[in-house]
């Protein structure tokens, strides 16, 4: 097993040929030593020095050099794991990008014209995690998109093994299959009737919001997708000043200009005002441009804050205009899985209420893939709703998650004393307790003035034992942004890093 903190080191028993070598040996000696590398299998070193990928399968004789290099892999990965939700370790260990860049303790970057064989491979996979972050780290409160579940790992190496799919069922069957029973979950989660809602997993939160807007613009105006903008008018999009951005991204993507993205004030909690809202809408259409999107956010990135989802939905249906949110009311909903759920990366579905519009806006009927005289159901071949051709298989690990999780007898699906929602409680709990904690200490305040939250960040990462992220907004300097969707995390970490920030704050 490797020790992710040393150095790499060359193998011992060196031997000649492709084939894979074994020697018995003192297993109390196995690991890292002074003099270099032994890889353990049940008492055995094996030697990968002379061992290259096309030594592995599908070579002939190649399963025994498979199976004792995935091994070795899988020592790799559960050492990291291990180290991972260990507080004593770091949760990075900090180089400029030079220094990556130049080579450090025999790792390099750089692509040589031969291959490494699978020894130097090994090594390479144990230093990527090494001067990698670990995100799964108690004291990791930089992203929300942190935490390790062990379900959702094995979900996602049970992913890559399959390799496949998703364009069509003929090759991704059970996957296909997968993603219409979650979806229809969601569905009933928001309010929606399950035979009603349609949807697809994407590539990311951005992704998702981007099809929310392709598909309102397309529900209004169908001409676009064949004749372009020039037939359809010039279209506002409205949206929080608090709101991701990648609603002006989407916009800028879409064609319609990020400068048609019309973004609403919010009151001192961050949640959007609908008097604005609807007084925006009014002077977008007083100068000629036609409103068709409101985007409300349930959670904005810096606050937290819901937007006043009903009142929105009331000036939206006022107006005529599409609703995106994680809402009842709403056309469209973005739900991100790999954030608060804490499915790995990446996971996110965009849900959409009318059933038929994703195939609507997107189909194509590419002859060598869609084709209409299959032998079985053909609606089954979701691939023509995607924007994609080639889709990644994001829904085992989250159905895996999910059949993981345990349920309690309420009707809620999410409701459980190890569910998701006991996951969500708990990082709420964090955060009213890192609440409380500041407003009794002097030594802080919600929003400190100066330019203090940056050079405590860079010390912070320099000596690697905690991470948190800080941002400027509107008015106020840098502050502190943490961050809570870890399980791992504890009142002890939260603890640890307030004194943190301040131990570094004072050497300043």
């Amino acid at each position: 097993m490797f020790d992710l903190e040393e150095s790499p080191g060359n193998i011992m028993d060196m031997t000649e040929g492709n084939s894979l070598h074994k020697s018995k040996h003192d297993t109390g000696s196995v690991g890292n030593t002074d003099d270099g590398q032994k890889y353990d299998s049940g008492g055995v070193s094996y030697d990968f020095s002379c061992i290259y990928s096309k030594d592995l399968l599908p070579a002939e004789d190649g399963e025994e050099a498979t199976k004792h290099f995935l091994q070795e892999l899988v020592n790799i990965l559960m050492a990291h794991v291990s180290k991972s939700i260990k507080r004593s370790s770091k949760v990075l260990d900090f180089h400029h990008p030079h220094q990556l860049k130049e080579g450090l303790e025999g790792f390099n970057l750089e692509l040589s014209d031969q291959p490494e064989n699978l020894e130097q491979i090994l090594v390479d996979c144990r230093d990527t995690l090494k001067y990698g972050v670990k995100t799964g780290h108690p004291r990791f409160f930089n992203q929300l998109s942190t935490g390790l579940d062990i379900i959702g790992l094995a979900g996602e190496w049970l992913t890559s093994t399959a390799n496949t799919n998703m364009f069509t069922y003929e090759i991704s069957p059970v996957f296909v299959l997968m993603e219409e029973v979650v979806l229809r979950k969601m569905h009933t989660i928001i309010g929606w009737k399950e035979e009603d809602g349609d949807g697809i997993f994407c590539p990311g939160g951005s992704m998702s919001n981007l099809y929310s807007v392709l598909l309102a613009r397309f529900h209004l105006f169908p001409a676009v997708k064949t004749h372009g903008m020039s037939a359809i008018p010039h279209l506002a999009l409205f949206t929080s000043a608090h709101s991701h951005y990648s609603i002006k991204k989407a916009a800028a993507v879409l064609g319609i200009g990020s400068e048609n993205v019309v973004l609403i004030r919010c009151d001192e909690r961050g949640k959007m005002l609908p008097s604005e809202l609807n007084a925006r809408i009014n002077e977008a259409k007083i100068k000629g441009l036609v409103p068709f999107y409101v985007n409300a956010t349930a959670g904005t990135t810096v606050y937290g804050a819901f937007d006043p989802l009903n009142e929105i939905a009331d000036i939206s249906e006022h107006h005529g205009l599409w609703m995106h949110v994680d809402h009842s009311r709403a056309h469209s909903v973005t739900w991100n899985p790999h954030k608060m759920m804490c499915v790995p990366l990446q996971c996110s579905a965009i849900l959409v209420k009318k059933k038929g519009l994703l195939q609507e806006c997107n189909q194509l009927c590419a002859e060598y893939l869609f084709q209409p005289d299959k032998h079985y159901d053909v609606s089954y071949d979701t691939g023509d709703k995607s924007i994609q051709c080639g889709r990644h298989v994001d829904i085992f690990k989250l159905w895996l998650m999910w059949k993981a999780k345990k349920k309690s007898q309420l009707a809620h699906p999410l409701q459980g004393s190890e569910g998701f929602e006991a996951q969500v409680n708990h990082c709420l709990e964090n955060s009213e307790y890192l609440y409380y904690k500041l407003k009794r200490r002097t030594d802080f305040q919600l929003v400190f003035k100066g330019k203090v939250a940056p050079k405590i960040k860079a010390k912070m990462m320099e000596e690697g034992f905690a991470m948190i992220s800080y941002q400027p907004l509107e008015d106020k300097v840098n502050f502190f942004r943490c961050v809570f969707s870890n399980p791992a995390t504890q009142r002890e970490d939260i603890d640890f890093l307030l004194d943190e920030i301040v131990r570094l704050g004072s050497e300043l």
